[in-house]
C-alpha cells in the first residue's frame, strides 16, 4: 500500500540570506514608487507653480544716441612706399622702423662713386665745349672783318674801273675775294651756332648726371612715421623696390566696413567714436571723413572711413578697432533696457509685473541704442518690467508667477 507523499520545510543552507515573502518585496517596490511620485511632484511644482525669482527695472525717461556699428582697421590717410629711381649698391639706411622723419630728411643713400665721376666728366665736357664757343667766335669775328675789307676792296674797284683807273682783271679779283670772305663768314658763323648747341648739350648731359647722383639721396617725402624697414645696406637694389615704408601721421583714421542698409543714414562730419580692440573700456572720439561709394557685392558692406582725433599711447597701423557712427540723438525718451526686450512672433515687447504676475506686453521701438532702446508706445513712465534673476534660463510664461528680489 502507497502511503501519501508528504513535504517537509526545507532548512536554508548555512550561509544562505533568508528570502522576504512576496507580499513584503511588492510593498517595499510601491513605497518606493510613491516616493519618487512625491519628488516628481515637488519639482514639478517648484519648476511650474512656485513664483520666480526676477530681477525688476522702473521705466524711466533719458538721453538715447542711435549709432551704427563697424568694424575695421586702423589707417594712414598717405601713406608711401619709399623705393629707388635707380640701380645701385645700398650704401646707407639712416633711419628704422618706427622712428618719425620730417620733410626732406635723408632716409637712406646709395652709392655713388661712379656716377660722380660721370657728373665730373660732363663737367669738364661743358667747359670743353665753352672753349670751343670762345674760339668761334674768335673765327667767326676774324672771318667778319675780313668779309668787310672785301666788301670795301670791290667797291673802290667798282668805282676805279668807271673811270678806267682799274682794269676788268682787277675788278674780277675783287668779286672772288668778297665771294671767298662772305662764304669764310657763313661758315664761322654756323660753328658758332654749332658750338653753342654743344654747350647746350653739356649742360643738360651736367644736369642729367647730378639729378641721377641726387638719386643717390633718398629724402623723405612728408613729415612722417617709418612703419617699416625692408632692406639693409650692401645689397643691390632696383627701381620700384621697397626700402621703408612711410605713413603721414597728420590723418590717420578707421576704414570700417558698415551694412549696407545703413547707408541712407551717413553723411560726411558725424560724430563717431572708436573702440579699439586694444582698450575696449574706453571710447575715443571721431568722424566721418570719408565715404565710399562701392558696395560689396558679396558681403553687402561699403567702407566708411572715420578720422580719430585721439590715439591710444601705444598703436598700430592696421590693428583692429570698432566704430559707431551716430545717426540720430533724443535728449528725453522713454528707455528701455535691451536685456529686458522680448521677442515673440517677430514682435517686440517686455514682461510686466502685474499682481504678482509676469504679463507679456507687445511694444513699439524708436531709436536704438548701445545699452537701450526708445519706447514709443506700449508703456509708460513708472511701470514695472522684470526679467529672469541671474542664473536662470529661459524666459516667462504669460501668466507666469514671479517673486522680486
Amino acid at each position: 500500500m502507497l502511503m501519501p507523499a508528504t513535504t517537509t520545510p526545507t532548512a536554508n543552507k548555512p550561509g544562505e540570506l533568508k528570502q522576504p515573502p512576496p507580499v513584503r518585496r511588492r510593498l517595499r517596490a510601491g513605497l518606493k514608487l510613491l516616493v519618487a511620485a512625491a519628488l516628481a511632484g515637488v519639482l514639478v511644482y517648484k519648476l511650474k507653480f512656485s513664483p520666480a525669482p526676477v530681477v525688476s527695472h522702473l521705466i524711466a525717461r533719458g538721453p538715447v544716441v542711435a549709432e551704427v556699428m563697424g568694424t575695421g582697421t586702423l589707417e594712414a590717410r598717405v601713406k608711401t612706399t619709399i623705393s629707388p629711381r635707380i640701380q645701385e649698391r645700398l650704401a646707407e639706411m639712416l633711419v628704422d622702423q618706427g622712428e618719425p622723419v620730417s620733410a626732406g630728411q635723408l632716409l637712406a643713400r646709395l652709392d655713388d662713386g661712379e656716377l660722380k665721376r660721370q657728373a665730373e666728366v660732363s663737367d669738364a665736357a661743358l667747359a670743353s665745349a665753352k672753349a670751343t664757343a670762345d674760339r668761334v667766335r674768335v673765327d667767326e669775328a676774324r672771318a667778319q672783318a675780313v668779309e668787310q675789307q672785301a666788301r670795301q676792296d670791290h667797291k673802290r674797284i667798282s668805282d676805279l674801273l668807271a673811270t678806267k683807273v682799274s682794269s676788268q682783271a682787277e675788278m674780277d679779283k675783287a668779286i672772288a675775294q668778297w665771294r671767298v670772305a662772305e662764304t669764310d663768314l657763313q661758315r664761322a658763323r654756323a660753328a658758332t651756332v654749332e658750338a653753342q648747341q654743344q654747350i647746350i648739350t653739356a649742360e643738360k648731359n651736367l644736369a642729367y648726371q647730378r639729378e641721377r647722383l641726387g638719386f643717390t639721396r633718398i629724402l623723405s617725402p612728408y613729415d612722417g612715421l617709418v612703419t617699416r624697414r625692408d632692406r639693409d645696406p650692401g645689397g643691390v637694389v632696383i627701381p620700384g623696390s621697397s626700402l621703408l615704408q612711410l605713413i603721414a601721421t597728420n590723418e590717420l583714421w578707421i576704414s570700417a566696413w558698415v551694412d549696407e542698409t545703413a547707408s541712407a543714414g551717413l553723411a560726411l562730419g558725424q560724430v563717431a567714436r572708436v573702440v579699439f580692440r586694444s582698450e575696449p573700456a574706453k571710447h575715443y572720439p571721431g568722424e566721418v571723413a570719408r565715404l565710399a561709394r562701392e558696395t560689396d557685392r558679396e558681403t553687402r558692406e561699403f567702407i566708411v572711413d572715420v578720422s580719430v582725433k585721439e590715439l591710444p599711447p601705444t598703436w598700430t597701423v592696421g590693428q583692429r578697432a570698432e566704430v559707431y557712427l551716430e545717426t540720430a540723438r533724443k535728449s528725453s525718451a522713454l528707455l528701455l533696457p535691451k536685456q529686458f526686450l522680448v521677442w515673440r512672433s517677430g514682435k517686440p515687447g517686455v514682461f510686466v509685473a502685474a499682481s504678482g504676475k509676469a504679463r507679456w506686453k507687445e511694444i513699439k521701438l524708436g531709436l536704438e541704442g548701445e545699452e537701450r532702446v526708445e519706447m514709443l508706445e506700449g508703456l509708460k513712465e513708472g511701470d514695472k518690467v522684470v526679467r529672469p534673476a541671474e542664473g536662470r534660463r529661459g524666459v516667462f510664461k504669460d501668466g507666469q508667477r514671479i517673486k522680486e528680489s
